[in-house]
């Protein structure tokens, strides 16, 4: 996934700001989930939502203003509660920038865990570990 950084993504050193990197990783979870034919609209009518358990992210390289980075995004774990996303962002020239790992659990409404439905652990279990 390319994303493209602009002016707002900035601190005042023209540095992406070390936050935005999460907005970043959560923008390529939900397009990993798209692509395997899950939207999370759909499960949260139903009362199930993903909620972010741990996140961990390391810095290489800064990005900076106009850079187009390229970000690709695997599960890298699955249990029957929670699933681990592993994201790895480079520059135009393939540098590393940032690897991070976030892992989301299942919850209902009342922030209880939940099992994932049968049918997300089917089309994400393609290429990830078992926890």
């Amino acid at each position: 996934m390319k994303i493209r950084v602009y002016y707002e993504d900035t601190d005042c050193g023209n540095v992406v700001y070390y936050a935005n990197y999460l907005k970043y990783m959560e923008r390529g979870r939900t397009e990993l989930m798209r692509e395997r034919g899950v939207t999370f609209a759909r499960y949260h009518k139903e009362g199930l939502m993903f909620v972010v358990a741990e996140a961990s992210l390391k810095y290489h390289a800064p990005a900076v203003y106009d850079d187009l980075l390229d970000m690709e995004t695997r599960a890298a774990a699955v249990s029957p509660v929670s699933i681990v996303f592993q994201t790895t962002i480079r520059n135009e020239k393939g540098f590393h920038l940032v690897t991070g790992e976030v892992k989301v659990a299942c919850v209902n409404r009342e922030g209880k865990v939940r099992r994932i439905p049968a049918e997300i652990l089917e089309r994400i279990s393609q290429g990830h570990a078992k926890e």
